[in-house]
This record gives C-alpha cells, sequence and structure tokens, in this order.
C-alpha cells in the first residue's frame, strides 16, 4: 500500500513568479488578454457610441477586466501569490467570471456592429464595431482558455 503524504504535495506545479510568468501556460495569457482588452476599449471609444447602453457595458467589462488582469500580472511578476495554492483558486474563478462577463460583452458589440452597419452616419464606424467585435470575442476565447487552462493544470 503505497503512502500518500507530503511526497504527492511536492508533484504540484509551482506558480511562476517574475519574468517565468510570460513562459508558463495559463499565465503567459495575461498578457494577450491585456492587449486584446485594451483593443476592444480603444475601437469602442473610437466610434460614435450610437448604442450607450450596449456598449456602455462593453466599455466597463473591458476597462475593468484589463485593470484587474493589469494589477494580477504585477502580483504575478512580483511574487505576492508565495506559491500559495488559494491563487489558482482566485485566478480561476476570476477568469471564468471575466470569460462570461466578456462573452456578454462580445454578444452586445456583435449587435452593436450590426446597427451600425445601417446607419449611413460613416463606414468608418462600421469597420471600427467590427474590429472591437472581433477582439471582443478573441479576448473573451483567451479569458476561457486561461479559465479552463488552470482547472485542469
Amino acid at each position: 500500500m503505497a503512502s500518500v503524504g507530503p511526497s504527492m504535495a511536492s508533484t504540484q506545479p509551482a506558480l511562476p513568479s517574475g519574468p517565468a510568468v510570460f513562459k508558463t501556460i495559463p499565465y503567459a495569457f495575461i498578457l494577450p488578454e491585456i492587449v486584446c482588452g485594451t483593443w476592444v476599449w480603444i475601437l469602442v471609444a473610437a466610434t460614435s457610441v450610437s448604442l450607450p447602453l450596449l456598449q456602455g457595458w462593453v466599455m466597463y467589462v473591458s476597462l475593468t477586466s484589463c485593470l484587474i488582469s493589469l494589477l494580477l500580472l504585477l502580483s504575478y511578476l512580483m511574487g505576492f501569490h508565495r506559491n500559495s495554492e488559494n491563487w489558482k483558486v482566485l485566478d480561476s474563478l476570476y477568469h471564468g467570471a471575466t470569460a462570461i462577463l466578456y462573452m456578454s460583452a462580445a454578444v452586445l458589440q456583435a449587435n452593436a456592429t450590426i446597427n451600425s452597419e445601417f446607419n449611413s452616419d460613416s463606414p468608418l464606424y462600421y469597420q471600427l464595431n467590427s474590429a472591437a467585435s472581433f477582439f471582443a470575442f478573441l479576448t473573451a476565447f483567451l479569458y476561457i482558455l486561461h479559465a479552463f487552462s488552470i482547472y485542469y493544470q
């Protein structure tokens, strides 16, 4: 009968700190999440926000998740986690919840894109909304990948 003692705890992978964050999956997804989320925010801000309720939610989700992800990245780079297993749970819950919020924002942004297609103000706004929709879905996909990859790690 094999004993299940401290030797099992040592097989858990250590949480990365410093530059190793950029080389370790799923933590390497944080920087692309921030960059793509920033593009969503910039592209929506560059349009004439014709549907303030819909695109306001997109702006809120993209800006808030970008800032929280930046804080999470900085905390990993500084090593604030001290290799605690609670950080994995926090990371997984945050990225899972943010994936759901980002998917809702991406759908609303796609709706705003469809509505801007029929608006004769400027074809530039349709193109900006299309790009914002693309980056919103890409960012939601990155958050989903991060949440599931940390869960299955």
